[in-house]
């Protein structure tokens, strides 16, 4: 069966809405249910079971089932995973409380750290040492797992994390460890640390373990759950997981490594974008996502997001890196804030409003959905301000309150500061832009970019309300609001290929005492384990390898990515990876370090499916502006009036059609905010692009010149 002729299905699991999409070749059906925080599966199946019938199909049907969720990460930041013991080397129980020694913030009294996932009664040791090359120093005291084995017992210890010293490079104690606690405790989890992180750095894989641990039987259960429920309803096709790398994985390597799963959403967005970005010819394009709790922003250079290799949990400083609890695994690069339309609007002790990064969630969610919750969210800004027609949000399949969201903002923001509820909207409106154009700008620096010059792509439930005044703020000139907006990371499932990548850690320096074969030897064994894993779910699709290495100049901190050649290296190769380094470094820093010795601290193998990226369309002939279906009485905060904007249908707009801000146009998943600063064409794709009617110069460059905001 050619891939135009599956039936696929995706669900995309946020902490307010679960996603879901279905397509048959070019036709796309879609839909947003409430997410069941208590079950998510319910929520899942009630999505599914819904759009199968708007589409008259079976689930037994479905050929493909394409999976995504946050409850890997909301459980850690939430703290709501598995009772989790960490069994280290002697003397290094207190790895997570240390962790590198360094400070976040170096001025900051009052520092506070994100508290370990376990704590320290729940830490232990056991006597062994294996030193940095792999020879046992001290054989593992099997007496000491096992008097350890009944100690978990008698706590009640649902999971287990294991991490020996330079275990990354001899297992064996690990191991070991593992099948003498099975012995005694079967059905308890447990999680190595050389399997899930085989890396040098010590806290960063201890950290990594804990995580895949904590969260293990939550993940477990779920799955489970999930596969079970499928299978009742007919479900007889391929179900996999899609990763923080952005590739599909199985149901059972899901199980085993759950932590791959955090940012899976997003990294669906990212590959979402991509595909848009190369539909649309951008080459420079910032990925802006705005779901029911988070933003995320992402930046997309050339059809293609950033990899890293090492992503932070449960920040406490938002911008800080160093704050969050370390997770050492492949992750398309981006920085994620508490900023959705479900984050909760409050005034600090400053008198200032400010909003997240704690969320109302689906249970009870923001006030106007009338299911209990009292404290306004950015949600309720957006019905006050006119932005959300109460009577179509969702599709018609939640029934919004205005007076509640009138009453909540007028509460909590207005009243402490004077104002009534339609400027504590307002107030909460921009923070929240602002907020999400700082992440914009900081990320974009980070990786040595402008953002102004990019075009920003804008998907998720709440982004297109928002991404306008976004744009205005960081100066972009163009944004782009593709079809299906509401439900993009669920649509960039369908298009993530199935991969996976797997680092390993063997020290060698360039030069004499580079090691050809022994370089070959790691990466030929690291390329069968994983061809074993994804040939299996491939299903006979043709698969490519990417090799690389993880270098650095002796004695600096972080490495720089090396693509290799697929094949037995030679010592030949040294001086061509020398040179590669070292044109690498000039690009990130300008110059190099003459005659430095280079170190290799690890190696990556990662294979996958061949994605196909989308042609570009043609341009079209731009059209009159067509008659607006009703107008909306909105309130523009800057004037401090009541205007009346046209209101447009989306599903009515034509290619070419062309529309003058300000205005909003509304769809089933979403509504689509355009200021007075951008005039608006459809284009051949069905996309809503917004162009700058004129240069808009960002309160950041105001400052630099001295000009007033």
């Amino acid at each position: 069966m050619s891939d135009a002729e599956q039936l696929k299905l995706s669900v995309d699991v946020g902490g307010t809405f679960t996603d879901v999409v279905l397509e048959l070749g070019a036709r796309r059906w879609t839909t947003k249910v409430l997410t069941t925080p208590s079950s998510p599966e319910e929520g899942v199946l009630r999505g599914v079971t819904d759009i199968l019938a708007e589409a008259g199909k079976p689930l037994s049907a479905v050929d493909a089932f394409v999976h995504g969720t946050t409850l890997a990460t909301n459980a850690i930041i939430e703290r709501r995973g598995a009772v989790t013991a960490l069994i280290a080397t002697d003397g290094f129980r207190d790895v997570l409380e240390i962790g590198t020694e360094s400070r976040y913030d170096q001025y900051e009294l009052a520092l506070e750290r994100p508290k370990p996932l376990v704590a320290r009664p729940l830490r232990f040791t056991v006597r062994e040492r294996i030193d940095a090359r792999g020879v046992v120093r001290l054989p593992l005291v099997e007496a000491d797992v096992l008097a350890l084995a009944e100690t978990l017992k008698a706590k009640g210890i649902a999971s287990v994390a294991i991490a020996f010293m330079h275990s990354y490079v001899n297992p064996v104690h690990e191991r070991r460890a593992a099948e003498l606690l099975r012995s005694v405790l079967p059905a308890i989890s447990i999680t190595l640390s050389s399997e899930v992180c085989p890396e040098i750095r010590e806290y960063e894989r201890t950290s990594t373990a804990v995580a895949n641990a904590y969260v293990q039987p939550m993940m477990d259960g779920y799955l489970t759950r999930m596969e079970k429920k499928l299978a009742e309803g007919g479900f007889r096709g391929f179900l996999c997981l899609m990763t923080s790398g952005g590739g599909l994985t199985s149901v059972d390597l899901a199980k085993r490594f759950p932590v791959r799963l955090v940012e899976s959403g997003p990294a669906g967005g990212s590959i979402f974008a991509a595909q848009i970005a190369a539909r649309l010819g951008e080459p420079k394009v910032i990925a802006f996502d705005m779901g029911g709790t988070t933003a995320k922003i992402s930046l997309i250079n050339d059809f293609k997001s950033e990899t890293v290799r090492m992503f932070e949990v449960d920040r406490a400083a938002r911008f800080l890196k160093g704050s969050g609890l370390p997770v050492r695994i492949p992750v398309i690069e981006m920085v994620e804030i508490g900023a959705g339309g479900g984050s909760i609007a409050r005034v600090d002790r400053l008198n200032r409003v400010t909003v997240g990064p704690e969320s109302a969630s689906s249970d009870p969610g923001p006030a106007c959905y009338g299911l209990g919750g009292e404290r306004p969210a950015v949600t309720d800004a957006n019905v006050v301000l006119g932005l959300i027609d109460p009577k179509t949000f969702a599709g018609g399949t939640i029934t919004l309150y205005p007076d509640l969201a009138a009453k909540a903002l007028e509460t909590h923001v207005g009243a402490p500061l004077g104002l009534n509820a339609n400027m504590a909207a307002y107030g909460v409106y921009e923070m929240v832009c602002e907020n999400m154009a700082s992440a914009a700008r900081v990320h974009a620096v980070e990786r040595g970019a402008v953002a102004s010059q990019h075009t920003v792509i804008a998907f998720g439930g709440a982004a297109p309300l928002h991404v306008a005044r976004v744009a205005e703020k960081i100066g972009a000139a163009r944004v782009v609001v593709p079809p299906n907006a509401g439900v993009g990371s669920a649509v960039g499932f369908l298009a993530a290929p199935i991969s996976f990548e797997l680092v390993r850690t063997n020290y060698m320096r360039l030069g004499a005492e580079f090691d050809a074969d022994a370089a070959t030897a790691l990466l030929t064994e690291t390329s069968r384990d994983i061809h074993a894993w994804v040939e299996s779910a491939a299903n006979g699709a043709p698969l490519d390898e990417k090799r690389v290495a993880f270098m650095r100049y002796v004695g600096q901190g972080h490495e720089i990515p090396v693509e290799l050649p697929n094949r037995p290296l030679t010592m030949a190769d040294e001086a061509v990876f020398r040179a590669e380094y070292e044109a690498a470094y000039k690009v990130l820093f300008k110059r190099i370090i003459p005659n430095a010795s280079i170190e290799i601290m690890a190696w990556s193998v990662a294979v996958s499916t061949r994605q196909v990226l989308p042609e570009t369309i043609s341009p079209v002939a731009r059209k009159g502006a067509p008659a607006a279906e009703g107008s909306t009485a909105f309130f523009d905060g800057r004037s401090g009036k009541v205007i009346s904007i046209p209101r447009y249908n989306r599903f009515t707009l034509e290619p070419g059609a062309r529309i003058a801000g300000p205005a909003v146009i509304a769809e089933a998943e979403t509504s689509t905010f355009i200021t007075d600063s951008f005039d608006v064409f459809i284009d051949g794709a069905g996309s809503i692009v917004m162009e700058r009617k004129e240069a808009i110069v960002p309160v950041a460059t105001l400052a630099r010149e001295g000009v007033p905001a």
